[in-house]
């Protein structure tokens, strides 16, 4: 037996199926594959792992349902399409699982559900109380009331998200294709599928397309990113072919199939793991050099002095980016000040705050407790 990747020992994993794969080339669900994945499903649970499935298909599904040949392009027609197919998403996994004897509960996620930090740490306590209960989640994006600003983009970062909230071991995306190939296989079929890398490493987002299919809404890009936003919370990612068979068991196995994409750094206390998922951010803070290397090597707090220009409206409290001078992220965090009163004390000494502003909350602008290295310039 290749124990290669070593996931037996692992005991919570996120699994995503892509929408190719529950679906009939696009005309509504296909029955058989998704009693395939309830099966191979039961059969991790049967070895002691907790699974939470995000699928895909509900818009594939209601499209079939109501006539509709292509996918729409405008927002409140794929939020119908939506709300009609999630009632036969559901209705299959549902039946699916009963036929075992396991129980399932629909899940429907918003950003704001994740972004508030009160709706994150309730969503965290009630999927782990399903979890040890035996229930198998089905996660989705609640479509019908999302909007462009607050949606998570695609079912990738979804499931990458849920692996953070949850603290899960493993994060497995199936799709139509192999794995991570070093280049687009369908322009170059000479490609070599990557076995191994690191989440993360900035030379894999140069290797894959951002193209997705045609009822789905994130393509291989959308799938290393996810791996990078999950291993903030220690956990690998698997991208590989849901045509393989029996690909969760063999996975868990231990055979080498698809592109395993491990931790390339330490593990994110959950505060800060939050802070660093925060999809939206209501302004940005540049920084002078002096402070890009302030946060990045001594882990301090950031002050108005290294601050050269403030954009955006926020609130004390609100999530903002700090940039290094040519543009790359460098952390996120909770400001203590708006953004009126930030671009005040820009470039100021912290001393000088409460003669600026007439009042003075904090000497820093972002506390180190609530800030967190992010991007590429956190590497």
């Amino acid at each position: 037996m290749n124990q290669q990747y070593g996931l037996a020992g692992t005991r919570r994993w996120v699994v995503k199926v892509g929408s190719a794969l529950v679906t009939n080339e696009g005309r509504g669900l296909e029955r058989n594959r998704i009693r395939g994945w309830v099966e191979q499903i039961v059969a991790l649970q049967q070895h002691g792992v907790q699974v939470v499935l995000v699928s895909s298909g509900a818009v594939a599904e209601g499209m079939q349902r109501l006539g509709w040949a292509r996918r729409p392009r405008e927002l409140y027609q794929q939020q119908v399409a939506a709300a009609v197919g999630q009632m036969g998403l559901v209705q299959a996994y549902e039946s699916g699982f009963q036929h075992y004897g396991r129980h399932t509960a629909q899940i429907l996620l918003t950003h704001e559900d994740l972004a508030d930090r009160q709706r994150y740490l309730n969503a965290r306590t009630a999927l782990r109380a399903l979890l040890d209960l035996g229930v198998i989640p089905v996660v989705n994006e609640n479509d019908t009331v999302a909007t462009h600003e607050i949606r998570f983009g695609d079912n990738d970062t979804l499931a990458a998200l849920v692996t953070n909230l949850l603290e899960a071991d493993l994060l497995v995306i199936l799709t139509d294709q192999a794995g991570l190939y070093e280049a687009d296989p369908r322009r170059k079929p000479d490609a070599c599928l990557i076995d191994k890398a690191k989440a993360g490493d900035p030379r894999l987002l140069t290797m894959c397309s951002e193209a997705a299919g045609v009822l789905g809404r994130g393509g291989m890009r959308a799938k290393v990113l996810a791996a990078e936003r999950a291993a903030r919370s220690g956990a690998a990612t698997v991208i590989a072919s849901g045509h393989e068979a029996d690909v969760l068991p063999r996975l868990y196995r231990g055979e080498s199939l698809g592109t395993l994409l491990q931790p390339a750094c330490e593990r994110l206390v959950a505060r800060k793991r939050w802070l660093a998922n925060q999809l939206q951010v209501r302004g940005r803070l540049w920084l002078d050099a002096g402070a890009v290397k302030v946060l990045r090597e001594a882990g301090r707090s950031l002050l108005p002095v290294g601050v050269t220009r403030v954009d955006g409206h926020f609130s004390r409290g609100d999530v903002v980016l700090c940039l290094a001078p040519d543009g790359r992220e460098v952390a996120r965090g909770l400001v203590n000040y708006g953004a009126q009163e930030a671009a005040i004390i820009q470039s100021q000494s912290s001393r000088r705050i409460e003669e600026l502003l007439g009042y003075a909350d904090e000497p820093e602008l972002i506390h180190r407790d609530n800030l967190v290295l992010t991007g590429t310039a956190a590497a």
